[in-house]
């Protein structure tokens, strides 16, 4: 019995054989985004995979996004091996880019900061708010601090260091003002 290459071969001349490509969303900047939402065989797309890209090279893409749910981790070694890189990774999903033309990648890198915030909190005697470190690299030096943390994705300024103050002290605070 011949294998499925041979079989790709034995098929008549005339008759037309239909690649499936992977379903994807054209961004504004020239690009495509896949987002993988049904399980899949590896092998099978593995091939979707390189036909797809072949497509989006005829079709002049750049960039080629694919968003993985971790469970989907059988995808990312053929995603790898077509040339793709970590862009980064969530807790339930992993993306991987891949920059198609012969020129400088300009794809966006992945964010390499987070907002922090320090609160100055003061009673109506005057009296500093000040807090001593459970965790950290102040913890048991007997320092003193304002507290402080880091700004959830999507949160104001205003509602971190609102609720920040609450978290680390358990007291109730009313925003005023930012410090400049």
């Amino acid at each position: 019995m011949p294998n499925s290459i041979e079989m790709e071969m034995l098929q008549p001349e005339n008759e037309v054989q239909y690649i499936e490509l992977l379903s994807s969303i054209e961004d504004a900047h020239g690009g495509v985004t896949v987002e993988m939402k049904e399980h899949m065989d590896s092998k099978l797309f593995a091939s979707m995979l390189g036909s797809s890209l072949s497509y989006w090279i005829q079709q002049k893409k750049r960039g080629v996004w694919i968003k993985l749910p971790i469970e989907f981790s059988n995808l990312v070694e053929p995603t790898v091996k077509e040339g793709f890189r970590y862009h980064h990774a969530e807790s339930d999903y992993l993306m991987l880019v891949k920059w198609i033309p012969e020129t400088s990648d300009t794809l966006p890198s992945n964010a390499s900061h987070r907002v922090g915030i320090g609160a100055f909190v003061m009673n109506d005697k005057g009296e500093v708010l000040v807090v001593q470190e459970r965790n950290g690299r102040f913890k048991g030096t007997n320092v003193w601090k304002l507290p402080t943390g880091t700004i959830d994705e999507g949160e104001d300024i205003c509602t971190a260091a609102i609720r920040e103050v609450k978290e680390e002290t358990g007291v109730s605070v009313q925003f005023i003002d930012a410090l400049r």
